[in-house]
């Protein structure tokens, strides 16, 4: 139902199994089956995950899948009623999004810039269209080939639920793209097939094209090279950047919601409050009045 009819995610679909596969576990250990499940074990079950001490946002998305799950089943008629009606969502803060000074990804493209060989294209080709189109790091590495060979001005991304959107290049992008197409060849296995010479980033993995994970530790190693901490950098790191600074040079919330491909723009408003964390920082640090005691 969620492939079919929501167009979720192949990720947001693998971790809602993950979820109830989970609950299904907890209760099997019990004697009871997913789908018989009353609020009382649904209560038990919240409270252990609680005590195994995961994050809050885990939390809330696991009780988003069972939510889900036995909603399903009362619409298909397999249920009569809904055991998850009383459940307590799990308070979530809002932090602010991490992000990097705008000196700090300069450190990083010139790093890149200077890595030898073909991982060098590759890396700059990397962080420069990560850095300027705030793509997800999924959408990233799933680009296809034709998605660099079309206009090039632009990248078509398919982003999630399926959901496509135009996203414009700055010419620096342009240009890491086109020296690493050059050298792309390097990455791909003798003898791939389609499944993996259709891929913009190719790679001897299973899946025939670069990983997430594998994009994340490509990062760090960067970072570290740049005479950063490399657990400030990561794909998503970049991604907030890239919003961030966007905003602070006069972009308009509803142009920068578009390009992250949001479907609410009350997403995109969490780096309006990053905006207004700064200055107030900077009123406690310089304004005069602040410093008196």
């Amino acid at each position: 139902m969620l492939a079919a009819e929501r167009g979720a995610a192949r990720l947001t679909i693998a971790a809602y199994s993950n979820d109830l596969t989970d609950l299904a576990d907890f209760l099997g250990a019990r004697g009871q089956p997913l789908e018989n499940a009353g609020s009382a074990a649904l209560h038990d079950y919240l409270a252990d995950t609680r005590s195994r001490r995961l994050a809050p946002r885990t939390l809330a998305r696991r009780l988003s899948a069972m939510r889900q799950f036995y909603r399903f089943l009362l619409a298909e008629g397999v249920r009569a009623d809904d055991p998850t009606a009383q459940l307590d969502a799990p308070r979530l803060g809002r932090p602010l999004p991490k992000i990097l000074a705008e000196d700090e990804v300069e450190r990083l493209i010139a790093t890149a810039a200077a890595w030898p060989n073909e991982e060098g294209a590759r890396l700059r080709c990397l962080v420069e269209t990560l850095y300027a189109t705030g793509l997800r790091v999924s959408e990233l590495v799933g680009l296809p080939l034709a998605a660099a060979q079309r206009d090039p001005r632009f990248l078509l991304v398919r982003g999630k639920g399926g959901k496509e959107r135009l996203v414009p290049l700055s010419q620096p992008a342009r240009e890491a793209i086109a020296a690493y197409l050059e050298c792309r060849g390097a990455f791909l296995p003798h003898g791939s097939g389609t499944k993996t010479a259709r891929w913009l980033f190719p790679s001897r993995g299973m899946a025939g094209h670069l990983t997430r994970q594998r994009c994340g530790q490509i990062l760090k190693e960067l970072a570290a090279a740049a005479g950063l901490d490399p657990a400030r950098l990561s794909p998503h790191v970049l991604r907030h950047a890239f919003a961030s600074h966007l905003l602070d040079h006069g972009a308009d919330l509803r142009s920068v919601q578009q390009m992250l491909g949001h479907a609410d723009i009350a997403t995109t408003q969490i780096y309006t409050h990053v905006q207004s964390e700064r200055l107030r920082r900077l009123v406690e640090t310089a304004h005069p009045l602040a410093q008196r005691k």
